[in-house]
């Protein structure tokens, strides 16, 4: 059977997406994945280095993406199928590029875990993901930011003479060019990934890379690498050495026995065969392989527990199998960043297929005899070498200027195409792709001024990039400016700087509330919570007479209301937190993360009871973070009953 390529739709129960958040992302990341100075001390120096080398410290210019709810209606989503006679790929362009589907046909097996629904939740960087499939993460420690985006796609020749489906964009947190390539040689049991990222600039950029597969997962399910030690990252927050496979009198290789959430980072020795495998009780399975360059390989469980079960529940529907997670990434660990120089560029090749070896090995209680049980059947199955030629050969194929266009992405990479005169040969960025978040852009570029809407609206995204600054230092100061350079400014760490540009832009700003709400950032980061809770209270107060309803009004309504009663609550003034509540609608009342704040601000009015009853009647936070324990911590504070199962997402043992 030749391969062929076609498009296609699949349809899922899927939760709308729904607006982006129209606040600027000032505050600093909420991530788990830190570690301190102490902490770093122990570590060998390289994985040290790259620790500490330039961590992600804002989502600027990415918004978040909190809009969405878990109310499902059977959606159509675009898809890309490439198919021979041993596997069936299906691709979502348009959900960050997602391997949905990988079937192996000679056995009707999914080899990967495969979600039945479209469920965002608050896991990305920037918010909106969803669990299942082969993801492309980019960016910094954490799922893409591109995770429920689209991507550029189109044909390009394959190496073989077929046809390749690439996949393309601009990482905006770091302001890279990226691709990837994926095809199935007429007679190939794997599917090939050429991954290629540039740094089109003048100056070193840090680069996070980790390939994300979702395997499913069942008492019987072995994760199998080819090494002896992993570092280990879990509750305790801390990074470890720890032995492989048996690790606190368990053996850590299957999923289910770890109680909680937790990552282990294989390290692979120098030399050894980069590749990682999940095999069910009869050795049946996945395995993932690359070229060297794709040094690190990971293990992700959600545990046991309570809290690891509610959360695939809550990613899916109640009654699905759970999943692990196996990933590939440029560094040992996802804490890292690796430096990649001025102009230069890290490419690899991946392949990923079915694996099938001796149970009685994979299983056994010899962990020597169990890897190199897989990696024997990996070596006949795809050897070594076959990879190495297969990226030689895809090289030369990475500048192939794509054909027919299967679908298109953002228009940000098209204006830094423009702006910076990029040479880019293979990921084109076309000016048709650009559209209206760009257009006050362009015009900046090309007039030196920036733009004043046509009509009220609230403000689009900052541009935060040091040219886009100093674009924005030169225009014309008026309040819109001087709202878009303060973000800049304050993305660049020059926090004095951004005080006073959102200060000169208040007095004549018709629309005064972007500008207090980043004020009130300010004030809160540095610690005056007083006047932080009054700049929000002024806000709060100026938008509501601002507002025009339709879905971005009503998005920056509910962002300003959660941030301010959040703040409020705080600072200890539930008085203000009552003013904002009263001032929202009745609609955005009903919202899960308002029923949640409703319930605190009962407590810290000293109504218990009140309080408790909130969580009785039932209620949903559809963007409730990984991590995030406020539920049972405000649980704790009403009573001494067990938390129900419904709130339970603990991810660590209860304090």
């Amino acid at each position: 059977m030749a391969t062929t390529v076609r498009r296609t739709a699949v349809t899922l129960p899927a939760a709308p997406l729904g607006p982006e958040n129209p606040l600027p992302a000032l505050r600093p990341l909420d991530e788990v994945h830190v570690l301190d100075e102490r902490a770093r001390a122990g570590l060998p120096r390289d994985m040290a280095r790259q620790i500490g080398y330039r961590p992600l410290t804002s989502l600027l210019p990415v918004r978040v993406r909190d809009g969405y709810g878990r109310t499902r209606r059977h959606t159509e989503f675009e898809a890309v199928v490439l198919e021979n006679a041993h596997l069936r790929v299906t691709v979502l362009p348009g959900l960050g590029g997602r391997v949905h589907s990988l079937v192996h046909l000679p056995t009707g097996r999914e080899l990967l875990y495969r979600n039945p629904v479209f469920q965002p939740a608050a896991f990305a960087l920037n918010g909106a993901w969803f669990s299942g499939g082969i993801e492309w993460n980019i960016g910094a420690t954490g799922h893409t930011t591109l995770s429920c985006a689209p991507l550029h796609a189109a044909l390009v020749p394959a190496p073989d003479g077929g046809a390749m489906v690439r996949l393309w964009e601009w990482e905006r947190l770091r302001d890279l060019p990226f691709q990837v390539d994926l095809w199935l040689p007429e007679d190939s049991a794997h599917l090939y990934v050429g991954v290629r990222v540039r740094n089109p600039h003048e100056r070193p950029a840090p680069v996070s890379w980790w390939s994300n597969t979702a395997v499913p997962e069942d008492s019987g399910s072995r994760i199998l690498a080819p090494a002896e030690q992993a570092w280990h990252f879990g509750h305790e927050r801390d990074l470890r050495r720890v032995p492989v496979p048996e690790h606190d009198g368990a053996d850590r290789t299957y999923p289910l026995r770890s109680a909680y959430p937790a990552d282990f980072f294989y390290e692979v020795p120098d030399g050894e065969r980069r590749w990682i495998a999940a095999l069910d009780a009869e050795g049946h399975g996945l395995v993932q392989t690359s070229t060297d360059l794709l040094r690190g390989r990971k293990l992700f469980v959600w545990g046991s527990g309570r809290g690891g079960r509610r959360w695939q529940e809550w990613l899916t529907e109640p009654g699905t199998p759970g999943y692990a997670e196996i990933q590939a990434g440029l560094a040992r660990t996802q804490l890292e960043h690796v430096r990649l120089e001025a102009g230069a560029e890290f490419s690899w090749l991946e392949a990923y297929g079915p694996l099938s070896a001796d149970p009685a090995a994979v299983h056994g209680g010899d962990w020597a005899a169990a890897r190199a049980a897989a990696g024997r059947a990996l070596e006949e199955a795809l050897p070594r070498q076959q990879v190495a030629e297969a990226f030689a050969a895809w090289r030369p194929h990475a500048d192939a200027e794509p054909g027919e266009r299967l679908a298109a992405g953002s228009g940000w990479g098209a204006l830094e195409v423009l702006c910076g005169g990029h040479k880019l040969p293979g990921t084109p960025f076309p000016e048709s792709t650009l559209g209206e978040p760009q257009e006050p852009w362009l015009q900046l570029w090309r007039t030196g001024v920036f733009p004043t809407p046509r009509r009220v609206t609230p403000p689009g995204p900052t541009l935060v990039a040091p040219h886009w600054r100093d674009m924005l230092e030169t225009a014309p100061a008026d309040p819109l400016t001087e709202y878009h350079l303060g973000v800049a400014q304050w993305h660049a760490g020059d926090i004095a700087q951004a005080v006073r540009s959102w200060e000169r832009g208040l007095p004549l700003a018709p629309s005064r509330w972007p500008l207090l709400r980043c004020l009130a950032v300010a004030d809160a980061v540095a610690g005056n919570q007083d006047r932080a809770v009054d700049r929000y209270a002024e806000a709060v107060e100026d938008l509501a007479h601002e507002s025009r309803g339709g879905e971005t009004w009503t998005a920056a309504e509910s962002a300003l209301a959660r941030e301010a009663m959040t703040v409020a609550l705080a600072a200890g003034r539930p008085a203000v937190a009552r003013t904002v509540w009263e001032r929202l609608r009745p609609a955005l009342r009903e919202q899960g993360r308002f029923r949640l704040l409703a319930a605190r601000l009962l407590a810290a009015e000293g109504h218990v009871v009140a309080a408790r009853r909130v969580f009785e009647d039932g209620f949903e936070v559809p963007d409730l973070r990984e991590g995030d324990e406020a539920l049972s911590t405000l649980w704790a504070r009403l009573t001494n009953r067990p938390l129900p199962p419904r709130y339970d997402f603990r991810m660590r043992p209860p304090s």
